[in-house]
């Protein structure tokens, strides 16, 4: 099983120029995960005062409910923070849980991925592997998103073991980061339906913490995955060709791609470099020869239109 190419920080850098990247302030971590909460409770608190803007809450608080499972992602790499215990306590009870993941199963999981990317033994080669598709198809992908057919899969269609050996790009992640972690990701969620409960605004739970993440989530997180790593050529040779990053727009990064999740290929060629460091890192690798071979995408729409090209 041969691993995927890697590149050193002494093939671009001088001891010098590297040096920033490898710096990690203790702060930033949980300042990002409070964001992320405060984004969504300040977003629950809209669509309680002006129910019209409930489906712009539900979109809002979907994203961060990826920002919760990119930060757990962080925390996967021990970037939440340098305590190796607060890094995981906050990457798995406050990131991971609350959208029924486990940090403990995605972060051997998700290494897997790093040392083998896009070769037969990378475990998310599944999700990249079957594009391009028909536009007809990723439509019916993107329906059963927002429909909530990804999210009963995922949630309760896993559970039966008859789902457990299938390669099925819905379930491929979540089977790993879902399946055996219900326990807490029901504890933690009847304590949120209890918190709006005894607020007085039980529904609260359903519209604008569950229907999120029944819908806007999973498609997000499809998105997502289809711009990290779909219709890469070369991505298994070459480590400057692994991933793929998306210049974002301010309303793409509100929508679809928090936290610097759009910088991919950056995070794949160094992936111990915190996220908030991704645009800076970016900056750098581009000014070198080697940043010429990288994926990039002037948005997520043009990363659709490549995606659904067959």
């Amino acid at each position: 099983m041969p691993a995927a190419p890697r590149a050193r920080p002494t093939d671009l850098f001088t001891p010098e120029e590297w040096a920033p990247f490898q710096t990690r302030r203790a702060w930033i971590g949980p300042l990002l995960v409070l964001h992320c909460w405060s984004v969504i409770l300040l977003a629950a608190v809209a669509g309680v005062l002006w129910p019209i803007l409930i489906p712009l809450c539900v979109a809002v608080i979907g994203t961060r409910q990826l920002g919760l499972a990119i930060l757990m992602h962080e925390a996967a790499h021990g970037g939440l923070s340098p305590d190796r215990r607060l890094n995981d306590f906050l990457g798995h009870w406050l990131c991971a849980v609350p959208v029924g993941a486990s940090l403990a199963l995605y972060r051997p999981y998700h290494l897997s991925h790093h040392k083998y990317a896009q070769q037969p033994e990378d475990p998310d080669l599944v999700l990249s592997a079957p594009f391009p598709v028909t536009r007809a198809s990723l439509r019916r992908k993107i329906v059963r998103d927002l429909t909530g057919q990804t999210f009963f899969k995922q949630r309760v269609l896993f559970l039966f073991k008859a789902f457990a050996s299938q390669r099925d790009e819905d379930i491929a992640e979540g089977a790993v980061v879902t399946g055996r972690s219900v326990a807490p990701f029901l504890l933690f969620n009847g304590g949120l339906f209890a918190v709006a409960a005894l607020a007085g605004v039980w529904w609260v739970w359903f519209a604008l913490w569950l229907l999120p993440l029944a819908t806007w989530f999973p498609m997000v997180t499809r998105l997502r995955n289809i711009a990290e790593h779909a219709c890469v050529e070369g991505s298994a040779d070459d480590a400057f060709r692994a991933a793929r990053t998306t210049r974002a727009s301010w309303w793409e990064r509100a929508f679809i791609a928090p936290y610097w999740v759009n910088f991919h290929a950056e995070h794949h060629l160094f992936m111990h470099v915190p996220c908030w460091k991704l645009p800076a890192l970016h900056r750098a690798v581009r000014r070198k020869p080697q940043g010429a071979r990288m994926e990039m995408a002037n948005g997520y729409v043009e990363v659709l239109k490549a995606a659904a090209s067959r």
